[in-house]
């Protein structure tokens, strides 16, 4: 088991993990934690104050509070070395940023699902504020289903991609009788571990800090490095991990 000292915590690598339901096999991140290219990119975040030349990140130390980032080292075939980067759900409302890894689907796909069932939603939430009694409940289960049928769709549109070269949606993942949490997909590891498999890269190394004004339940803080979560993220990265084992063993990484 890899364990590494960043500053006065010691985090699990094995904690990028999870049991892959498609092979019935539990597979672990071969790789080490790599807290110095996190470092890097903080130092570049605090000198910079942007992820882009236009997308500043002022907002994440305000109403909006920060969020994660995640960096990545790659071995390409030819023996180069890739460094990727991501950050977790949209930033600013975008979901696309050049030299940032992307999402888990299609962002047109989601867009054309979303933004009409997010309207006729925001129309509910109006009329339910100008209703009361029987007819503001039948409002609000209306809303309710409509949010739950629009969870599902988006759901519906992720793909993942492991190292055994297999694709997976979320039903494929997720157990019948288990609910998707919100947020699922979005983070950090799903989308680098992702973005390796689908363009021939061995992921060698891995990490994961919180940027900006803490979360409101306080357990992300600035400046601080984490590892994937159990609830979101170990039911995909079991899956995404699938082969990944096998090829450092050919390669003898």
């Amino acid at each position: 088991m890899k364990r590494v000292k960043i500053e006065s915590d010691l985090l699990d690598i094995s904690v990028f993990s999870g049991y892959c339901y498609i092979c019935d096999k539990y597979h672990s991140f071969p790789g080490s934690y790599d807290h110095q290219g996190g470092k890097i990119l903080m130092a570049q975040l605090q000198e910079e104050g942007r992820i882009t030349n236009n997308l500043s990140t002022s907002s994440l130390f305000g109403e909006m509070r920060g969020k994660m980032f995640g960096t990545m080292r790659c071995k390409a075939n030819d023996g180069t070395f890739v460094n990727l980067k991501a950050f977790s759900g949209q930033f600013n409302g975008a979901w696309l940023i050049d030299g940032w890894v992307g999402p888990l689907f299609d962002v047109e796909k989601w867009t054309k699902i979303n933004f009409p069932a997010e309207k006729a939603i925001k129309e509910l939430d109006r009329t339910i504020k100008d209703s009361a009694g029987q007819k503001k409940e039948q409002y609000l289960l209306e809303r309710r289903q409509l949010s739950r049928d629009l969870m599902k769709d988006l759901h519906d549109i992720y793909q993942l991609t492991n190292f055994s070269g297999r694709t997976a949606s979320f039903s494929d993942l997720f157990p019948q009788n288990r609910g998707i949490p919100t947020g699922t997909g979005d983070c950090c590891a799903p989308k680098l571990f992702h973005y390796a498999a689908c363009h021939d890269l061995v992921p060698l190394s891995l990490c994961e800090f919180y940027w900006g004004r803490e979360n409101k339940s306080g357990t992300r803080i600035h400046g601080n490095f984490y590892t994937s979560c159990l609830e979101k993220c170990a039911p995909l990265l079991g899956f995404m991990l699938c082969g990944l084992e096998e090829i450092y063993e050919q390669r003898k990484l």
